[in-house]
């Protein structure tokens, strides 16, 4: 197959979208499908793959992280002619999403959509607008988006209810994104190469220092937990705009001794402080799916988990982590029994090594293939039936 995929974020922004999209990038190509990536340009960047396309974009002062591709998007097109695509792969329902779908009409080529973020849990982003204007016309949207694609994929049960809340009724496949193969080292070697001593118990997050993540619980679990215990860090790996605030509270928790917000690192280094945890901690109800969650499962880290959205799809309760409400008390408390019953945490982390296993990228991608084909056949045999209705009409 000769595959466009279209996104508002690719490398070099690590989040969980970019590292979903690259993995099936390379899963795809490793089954020698043609793959050829629409996205937004990156200041300072040099992409060393030729099948990435970039539009020019612009900083926004709502998401600085994340460019803004901008009109117009017609110069892109020649690129895009030059291959005689089978299929179109958005990931995202905004502008490059609706320059994909835009596309897709106009070369009679079916889309299939990944709907990998919650929006209504983001719209503090915009603060300019009321919120309830926001979530109509959302809403809207959403609804207007993913009913014009031949398929649409959910990484979780709670993305693909929330489409349903938005009278999606377009064939809806739930595919987890796959977890990358892990690249395990001893828990001794890790510690020594991020600086943590033998001895210390190691609470850890990877992910964006974001507001809507749900960090002020995170913190105030912690300080719970090194309330009893004087052996327990916690690390935290990433960066956003909620930073500065996240270090205000650790102060003012009187935890600053005990917590390191280790910042963004390259990818490759992500995989050290995994192997170096003893408990992963996540917060956030906003997530389609914790794609973090499984990575760090990946390593045998077991997980604690705020109930919500998607991020709990991947714990087994008892089996791999525990799901907790969103209450910091209940949630150190959780933390504090695993951490103090090491059969308990070597039961769990056996566990979690085993138990994604079954969420590889092949698996992701044999699942996605399957939609691709069934995209296709579908929409061809609409073609079909949309002239021969032509043909009965005249």
């Amino acid at each position: 197959m000769r595959i466009a995929i279209f996104s508002d974020s690719y490398t070099p922004i690590l989040n969980g979208v970019s590292v979903s999209i690259e993995g099936l990038v390379e899963e795809l190509r490793a089954r020698k499908h043609s793959v050829h990536v629409f996205t937004s340009a990156a200041w300072r960047y040099r992409d060393y793959d030729p099948n990435v396309y970039r539009f020019f974009a612009l900083k926004t002062p709502f998401a600085k992280d994340y460019p803004l591709a901008i009109p117009p998007f017609y110069p892109m097109l020649r690129s895009f002619r030059k291959n005689t695509f089978d299929i179109i792969h958005t990931h995202t329902p905004f502008t490059l999403g609706f320059v994909g779908l835009r596309w897709a009409e106009s070369h009679y080529l079916p889309l299939v959509s990944t709907y990998h973020t919650l929006y209504e849990k983001y719209m503090h982003y915009i603060p300019i607008l009321p919120k309830r204007y926001l979530r109509y016309k959302l809403a809207k949207h959403t609804n207007y988006y993913y009913n014009r694609c031949a398929h649409v994929i959910a990484p979780s049960e709670a993305a693909m209810k929330s489409l349903q809340r938005h009278l999606v009724t377009a064939p809806i496949s739930v595919i987890p994104s796959g977890n990358p193969t892990p690249v395990s080292i001893p828990k001794t070697e890790a510690r020594k190469r991020i600086g943590a001593r033998p001895d210390e118990r190691i609470l850890l997050y990877v992910g964006r220092i974001a507001k809507e993540k749900n960090m002020s619980t995170l913190l105030e679990m912690a300080r719970n937990v090194m309330l009893e215990r004087d052996d327990v860090r916690f690390w935290l790996v990433g960066d956003g705009p909620y930073r500065a605030e996240c270090r205000k509270l650790a102060r003012e928790l009187g935890i600053g001794d005990r917590v390191k917000f280790v910042g963004a690192i390259p990818r490759e280094m992500v995989d050290v402080y995994y192997c170096a945890a003893d408990v992963f901690v996540f917060a956030s109800m906003t997530e389609t799916q914790g794609l973090v969650i499984g990575e760090a499962m990946t390593h045998g880290v077991p997980a604690v988990a705020v109930h919500g959205g998607g991020a709990a799809d991947f714990i087994i309760e008892d089996q791999n982590g525990y799901i907790v409400s969103n209450n910091p008390t209940q949630f150190g408390e959780v933390v504090l029994r695993i951490l103090g019953n090491p059969a308990l945490l070597g039961r769990l982390s056996e566990s979690a090594r085993k138990s994604v296993k079954r969420w590889t990228m092949s698996d992701m991608c044999d699942s996605i293939l399957g939609v691709y084909e069934q995209a296709i056949g579908s929409y061809g045999v609409k073609e079909v039936s949309h002239a021969d209705a032509y043909t009965a009409a005249h």
